[in-house]
């Protein structure tokens, strides 16, 4: 059972699309489940409550809007298959996600049915909008690896039926398949245009402190490294925004400063005589500085975590539609565990970073969090408590 407060309004058609609501309807320890998603939105709950399994979905539908095959999406599907679901008389077993897109084209919903045993495959996929179906697939012949197709054409004939790979998002590849000469036509590449907009703008993070330890050799590419999931490049990624744009790069050392121990006076980086870099806090007065290398593992998630806040798709490693301009997208970020190894200082001053970030509409934000009474204080956050 799930329940969810939340202190911040939603919009119904907002002008980028946005990810409003996630469902597990079938997926691991979930059944059922809907989770409503805000600008900042933190998932509580006791452990083996399904916590991880809420941004583990997410990321699988950004990665299946992104055009990745089933089998690097889920490499080990049968643990994705609900507890204790039993197989059907061919001996099938599998599980369902979905989400809601809110956007120009309205709320659209995506519901997607995976078979996980015997073999990995899509068994069903529909894209509605206002109680329409503008998009299902079904598996009609299992010795084919295609599913039947039909989406909404709204011309002379008004359905227009197609296979399509049953290892694919059928979503995703619309825009391909659908030439837009119809009303109808024109509907459907408008709804999923907008799931994939909003599906390919997610970052999932997960800093990895012995990683980031290491001094990093810097990017060849015009402007620098983009920031890695892991956060292991984050010295190359500090000297790229310190130069970009001083006013975030200001933000960051304030930051800093809140959650690091001793005084910081600046974040800069300095390059090894092998020519790799290394971030330094800067300490000011006659203490110089300290390598980040040294810094404890609650220090170094806090510095990352803040650095992705602060920052955006043009520096964090997204790979968004280049053809729609970011003006009209929202970066989702994803972050599991998100107070882990952070002490409660650091914890209250991550969140209230997140919501400010959040509720300028700079980022959007899915985090787990382990300490549930943090979490429900008032920073206008979605708090969804999976153990209620």
């Amino acid at each position: 059972m799930t329940t969810a407060t939340t202190t911040s309004d939603r919009t119904d058609h907002p002008d980028r699309p946005t990810v409003t609501e996630l469902r597990l309807s079938a997926f691991r320890t979930h059944r059922g489940a809907a989770i409503p998603l805000g600008p900042l939105t933190l998932i509580t709950g006791p452990s083996g409550s399904g916590k991880t399994s809420v941004l583990e979905a997410f990321e699988a539908l950004a990665r299946l809007g992104s055009g990745a095959p089933l089998a690097s999406v889920f490499p080990d599907p049968a643990s994705c298959v609900p507890e204790r679901a039993g197989a059907d008389a061919q001996g099938r077993r599998g599980f369902r996600i979905g989400c809601t897109v809110d956007g120009p084209a309205g709320p659209v919903r995506l519901d997607l049915a995976v078979q996980a045993e015997p073999e990995l495959r899509v068994v069903g996929e529909r894209l509605t909008s206002e109680g329409q179906t503008l998009l299902s697939t079904a598996l009609r012949d299992p010795s084919r690896s295609t599913v039947q197709a039909a989406w909404h054409t709204a011309g002379a004939v008004p359905v227009t039926r197609a296979p399509l790979p049953d290892d694919r998002l059928g979503t995703a590849l619309l825009p391909l398949r659908v030439a837009g000469k119809t009303p109808g036509q024109v509907r459907v590449l408008a709804a999923a245009e907008q799931v994939v907009v909003a599906l390919r703008s997610v970052f999932p993070c997960d800093p990895q402190p012995q990683r980031m330890r290491e001094p990093v050799t810097p990017t060849r590419a015009s402007g620098g490294g983009r920031l890695r999931r892991d956060c292991d490049n984050l010295a190359e990624v500090l000297r790229r925004t310190r130069t970009e744009c001083g006013i975030r790069h200001g933000r960051l050392v304030a930051a800093a400063r809140a959650g690091c121990t001793g005084p910081v006076t600046g974040l800069t980086t300095e390059e090894l005589a092998d020519g790799t870099l290394r971030a330094v806090l800067a300490r000011g007065g006659t203490r110089g500085g300290t390598p980040v290398g040294r810094l404890g593992e609650g220090e170094l998630r806090y510095l990352a975590l803040a650095l992705v806040l602060l920052t955006g798709p043009g520096v964090l490693a997204v790979d968004t539609v280049a053809e729609v301009p970011p003006a009209m997208q929202t970066l989702t970020v994803l972050a599991d565990g998100l107070d882990r190894a952070l002490d409660p200082r650091q914890s209250r001053e991550l969140i209230a970073l997140a919501a400010e970030m959040c509720a300028r509409g700079h980022i959007r934000l899915l985090a787990a969090v382990g300490d549930g009474a943090g979490a429900r204080q008032d920073h206008g956050a979605t708090v969804v408590d999976l153990g209620a």
